[in-house]
């Protein structure tokens, strides 16, 4: 019998299994009219990568992967401090369990789980699929420090509606998301466009009218760049002969855009056969019993789908929790 571990903890001494990595994933980049980032997020083969060990799961599922994946790549390679950066969606609908997460150095994984209550076509949209639960980001920096977490309710049709309330509700902190997923005859391909409107630097202006003015140019740029990124479109984004940086500048030229240094993106999974062992701990005997088949109990990794075999014998009444 095979059981999927899908714990998300992070013991101080695990170490991410990094597989493929895409060197120039993610390119920043930032207004000088106004204090507004962005990233621009393209997985290229890393979206086939990860979403390939998930291939039980429907297509529908895997697009909503792809598009979480670029997500939370695009928001924690915008940390300013080493930890990892998850979404976790939790619902009544099709999609019981889902979750992405993102190192500060660009190390993604992502799994989801099926509820069994739920038969028949599946809806089309990410409300649909995801009913009604909330929606979490959560911010861990590692060992001895206490993790970050905003939570609300799944409001919108989409993901990226739904990680737009997130922001505007639990941070107040104004973004505009769009994402994107798809399969194509090369694989799967995601990526994502995000622009965050940032919290004023303060300014040397001598009376409120000044500052007011500047105030309100901000607002127009800000306005104005969120239009010209809703004119995106995945054919654009997924297109291999335009490049990152020609792509921004298509986009946000006439609004004095600077683009930063690219950032690796990579598939990078925690999990490790002591931490395996570690959960079977858990059971009873009778339990580890009934999991055995002809002594052997097989767990897999949800996130990367590798396979983990324990003898039975291994596994003794001493070490675990009745």
């Amino acid at each position: 019998m095979t059981f999927v571990m899908t714990d998300t903890s992070s013991p101080a001494h695990s170490s991410p299994s990094t597989g493929l990595t895409v060197a120039h994933a993610v390119q920043p980049f930032y207004l000088d009219r106004a204090p507004v980032r962005g990233r621009l997020i393209r997985l290229g083969p890393l979206a086939q990568d990860i979403l390939s060990r998930h291939d039980t799961l429907p297509d529908a599922v895997k697009t909503l992967g792809g598009e979480g994946l670029a997500l939370v790549a695009a928001m924690a390679t915008a940390l300013k401090f080493s930890g990892t950066l998850s979404l976790q969606i939790k619902g009544d609908g099709p999609i019981s369990l889902f979750l992405v997460d993102c190192t500060d150095k660009g190390e993604l994984r992502f799994m989801a789980q099926m509820s069994e209550k739920h038969t028949g076509p599946l809806p089309d949209t990410a409300k649909g699929l995801f009913g009604d639960g909330y929606f979490a980001f959560t911010i861990d920096q590692g060992p001895n420090t206490e993790r970050h977490q905003g939570i609300t309710s799944l409001e919108g049709k989409t993901l990226a509606d739904m990680a737009t309330r997130y922001f505007t509700d639990s941070e107040q902190h104004p973004c505009s998301i769009h994402l994107f997923a798809r399969p194509s005859e090369q694989g799967w391909q995601a990526g994502a466009l995000v622009l965050e409107r940032l919290a004023g630097e303060g300014s040397d202006a001598h009376n409120d009218n000044v500052a007011a003015q500047a105030t309100a140019e901000e607002k127009d740029v800000w306005e104005t760049a969120c239009t010209f990124a809703g004119t995106l479109n995945a054919d654009e984004l997924f297109n291999p002969e335009l490049s990152a940086v020609t792509l921004i500048n298509r986009l946000f030229g006439t609004l004095s855009v600077q683009c930063a240094a690219s950032r690796p993106l990579s598939f990078g999974c925690r999990c490790d056969k002591e931490r395996m062992r570690s959960f079977l701990t858990r059971f009873s005997d009778e339990e580890l019993d009934e999991m055995a088949q002809n002594g052997v109990i097989s767990m897999n990794c949800g996130f990367c789908n590798t396979r983990f075999d324990f003898n039975r014998d291994d596994l003794p009444k001493e070490d675990h929790h009745a």
